[in-house]
């Protein structure tokens, strides 16, 4: 992490909406020592930010997914230990600094809601990084040549000042705020000023984390904080905390997954196991009416157009889950998150929901192999499915089958967290909370049906075991290396919240 030029480097944002169009298209540049702090605005400041917490997701999502199996490398290749150092740069070099001088001048300007939103914002990043690499550099890690390298804070403490952060954000943004100033519609590429909305995001965010703790501080205690607070959360999918690119700004995944195969470019592939929990075969349809959960055409497409998808085995040398026959299945060209102009979600009304149905099950005494729930937390089961239907743009006719199938619509007194965690992932697609899911039940085929090892593990270079953690990245080993080495833990070694 190069701190001397934490806060020195800024990065300009000018954002132009054209008329007649609902898009903003925005304009990136990133010059070191060009423009002193001192002249740059809350609001200058605050589109940079969000830009640079979205691609600090996508690049953690980047290797995460091929962890959790949403897809495999090009060709079925398995991820190997990864740093994802693109994350580490993107909150450290520019969100964390740049959050840093937005609150110093709203605490100035007594601007309590753009203060929260920055801490929201804060608490974001921390989360990201935490849930990645363990213990992290946070109270120190902002000082520039006061500290060049920074002591590492434990995980439990950062969660501590997650809580806080995103507690101080909701106390702020429910009281007023005489300053005048303000996130603009044109800064704020998230909810465009809508201070109703980042409020209900802080209440989802709070939920989300207090669920990580499961076992932290038990199941049924974290089940209902989580409650308590989803029940301020989001209420509808235009709540959701996601972020459009544009035709001049394309989405990364559009790139990596679209125009690197159709120039003959390293790409991925749709996995073995997201295709084997939408097709039928982990979960088979007993309806007589759905063959295939409506949402796998949205996500992926075969080589030959047919609808006979067979998803790359993690690990498998270019093979589907039988060990045998070819596999065919790509990311959808012009897909919900694979078009020019699709969002990245960090999250979303649809995890609300199943934060809610996770949570009543849990609260209810749930285990990872019980049955049964309350009615509360079944129709919020039942409601995130659609949700995330709608979302995606998916047509009432095709999926009010899906939510009747006998498969899905088991009823209270038969749903397993099973149920919940498998709509979960489906909903969850590209985003790196599935891989934290994963790890807060030890990758448990009772919560994650038909969940196995890369195929190639035996060859790797810890056979037998699963990813647990990101490495630091290569710049922190050589510029912060006693704090680094202190901290460094096997990549296969679980993070706080999971042991």
């Amino acid at each position: 992490m190069n701190m001397k030029n934490i806060l020195k480097t800024f990065v300009v944002v000018s954002l132009i909406a054209l008329s007649g169009c609902s898009k903003t298209y925005f304009d990136v540049n990133t010059p070191s020592n060009v423009v002193d702090v001192s002249q740059l605005s809350m609001n200058d400041l605050l589109g940079p930010v969000i830009l640079n917490t979205v691609d600090a997701q996508y690049v953690a999502e980047s290797s995460f997914g091929n962890y959790d199996q949403n897809f495999t490398g090009d060709g079925g290749t398995s991820e190997g230990v990864t740093s994802i150092a693109g994350t580490w740069s993107g909150i450290y070099l520019y969100a964390l600094p740049n959050l840093k001088v937005i609150r110093a001048k709203a605490k100035a300007l007594h601007a309590k809601h753009f203060d929260a939103v920055a801490e929201i914002l804060t608490a974001i990043n921390l989360g990201l990084a935490t849930d990645s690499w363990g213990s992290i550099p946070y109270s120190k890690a902002t000082l520039g040549s006061a500290d060049l390298t920074p002591a590492y804070d434990t995980q439990d403490t950062i969660y501590n000042d997650i809580f806080d952060l995103l507690d101080n954000a909701i106390s702020e943004l429910k009281g007023p705020d005489n300053s005048g100033f303000a996130p603009s519609a044109t800064s704020d590429l998230i909810y465009r000023g809508d201070l109703g909305k980042w409020l209900r995001a802080a209440y989802t965010l709070k939920a989300r984390y207090e669920l990580h703790l499961i076992k932290r501080i038990g199941a049924v205690k974290a089940a209902n904080a989580a409650l308590m607070a989803i029940a301020n959360g989001f209420t509808s999918n235009g709540d959701d905390f996601q972020m459009f690119y544009t035709e001049k700004h394309i989405n990364p995944w559009y790139s990596r997954e679209v125009l690197d195969l159709q120039t003959g470019n390293l790409h991925d592939n749709i996995s073995y196991r997201l295709v084997s929990y939408m097709d039928g075969t982990s979960y088979p349809f007993t309806g007589g009416v759905v063959t295939m959960d409506p949402r796998l055409p949205v996500y992926a497409q075969t080589d030959d157009g047919s609808n006979d998808y067979k998803g790359y085995l993690s690990g498998g040398d270019g093979v589907t889950g039988d060990g045998v026959t070819t596999a065919n299945t790509n990311f959808r060209e012009n897909g919900f998150y694979t078009s020019e102009t699709s969002p990245i979600v960090i999250i979303s009304y649809a995890e609300a929901l199943f934060i809610k149905a996770e949570a009543a099950f849990l609260a209810n005494g749930g285990t990872i192999t019980s049955s049964g729930t309350t009615a509360t937390g079944y129709a919020a089961y039942i409601d995130g499915i659609k949700a995330n239907m709608e979302k995606l743009n998916i047509s009432p006719t095709k999926y009010d089958s899906y939510l009747v199938d006998p498969s899905v619509n088991v009823g209270a007194a038969n749903l397993k967290l099973q149920n919940i965690m498998k709509e979960k992932y489906i909903a969850d697609f590209l985003n790196p909370e599935t891989y934290v899911d994963m790890r807060r039940y030890d990758h448990s085929t009772d919560v994650f049906k038909g969940l196995k090892l890369r195929a190639d593990n035996a060859t790797s270079v810890f056979p037998g075991q699963w990813y647990a953690r990101a490495t630091y990245p290569s710049t922190e080993i050589t510029r912060n290396p006693v704090n680094e080495s202190a901290n460094q833990k096997s990549p296969v070694v679980p993070v706080w919240w999971a042991q």
